[in-house]
């Protein structure tokens, strides 16, 4: 580890103007950045911490919008009343995504800015194999090596890599923004669109970015609407705990009440008591779903949220509209398994926020 200045920030002004000098890095909880430090990804001169600024701390509604602080961790959002309440898909995201002690440091800014956990990419310096993450113009060892964990959508021949962010894709699924800070002053970025696909950045003419934060730019944030949607969040992996996903999804329902009866939308992982018998369900009036860990952002399924107003509740309805909403995916030789897993984790998240599962 190279030695490197320390600094606290006494604004979010001030910890925004330092990130726009050269060599400078932000630290909050730390769980991220110590690692990046660790394996030679990243090696600042100089890091601002700003986990004093107790104003990007907090949780609350304010003018129907819930509000969350990106200092809040993990922890403190999947616990907290008003987010099971409102953005429950979230708080199931936060409380699945680390162990309990990462999620006592870990904060939700920082989380969407974690970087890939391709296992070419973690490698320790001296970098044994090429990765254009970490040597642009290298190479990309997972195209040819191991790469049954990474993208079926969005990928080049440059770059394999997954985002891994659970509430990434809650955020996502959510329409929320993240309120961003920087040498321009603030600004808001939809969630949906935060991530860039390694396909979007060689468009852009920056083959190896994988945000649209702007040098200097800092996370202040995060506004969510305040939705009667049901929700819930699914994360497959291959342990129930301190795992990252092989696939998720995220999906908000809301029903045709005359058709299913008047319920209460639920929160994510909460479940209803299923009368003797089956149950009419109702159609679907509108819903909203993205996977994660199918390519370096949250992946909205669009075509699918366009086509299921009007669906029946059920498997055996849901199923056909995923499936071909997963048509332009894109699987390499080891993953071609992640189209239907990724497509049976999207129905289940439809049935649980439906309150069907």
């Amino acid at each position: 580890m190279r030695d490197f200045g320390y600094a606290r920030a006494g604004t979010a002004e001030a910890a925004a103007g330092a990130l726009a000098g050269p060599g400078t890095a932000v630290i909050a909880g730390g769980t991220e950045l110590l690692n990046w430090f660790r394996l030679g990804i990243a090696a600042p001169d100089r890091v601002v911490d700003i986990g004093g600024l107790d104003g990007l701390r907090g949780i609350a509604v304010q003018h129907h919008e819930l509000r969350i602080g990106a200092l809040a961790t993990l922890n403190e959002v999947g616990e907290h009343p008003l987010v099971i309440q409102t953005a429950g898909a979230l708080a199931s995201a936060c409380l699945q995504a680390a162990s309990a002690q990462i999620r006592n440091r870990a904060t939700i800014g920082g989380n969407v800015l974690q970087r890939t956990r391709c296992p070419y990419f973690r490698a320790e310096e001296p970098l044994p194999w090429p990765c254009n993450k970490r040597d642009p113009g290298s190479g990309c060892t997972s195209l040819v090596g191991r790469h049954e964990r990474q993208a079926i959508f969005g990928w080049t021949r440059d770059c394999v890599a997954v985002q891994p962010s659970d509430p990434a894709v809650a955020l996502a699924v959510l329409d929320a923004q993240a309120d961003v800070l920087g040498p321009a002053g603030p600004r808001a970025i939809p969630m949906r669109e935060f991530h860039l696909t390694q396909r979007e950045a060689a468009a852009a003419g920056e083959p190896m970015r994988e945000t649209r934060l702007e040098p200097g730019e800092l996370i202040t944030g995060y506004r969510l609407p305040v939705s009667p949607s049901g929700q819930a969040y699914v994360k497959v992996r291959e342990r129930a705990s301190y795992e990252y996903a092989i696939v998720s999804a995220a999906a908000t329902v809301r029903l045709d009440a005359r058709a299913a009866g008047a319920r209460e939308p639920r929160a994510a992982g909460a479940r209803e008591p299923r009368a003797a018998g089956a149950r009419e369900q109702g159609l679907i009036t509108a819903a909203r779903i993205a996977l994660g860990s199918v390519a370096q952002r949250p992946w909205r399924l669009t075509a699918a949220e366009a086509e299921l107003p009007g669906t029946p509740l059920t498997r055996e309805a849901l199923t056909p509209v995923i499936e071909r909403a997963m048509a332009d995916a894109a699987p390499l030789p080891q993953n071609g398994f992640k189209v239907t897993m990724a497509c049976n984790a999207a129905v289940r998240a439809l049935l649980a926020a439906g309150g069907a599962s």
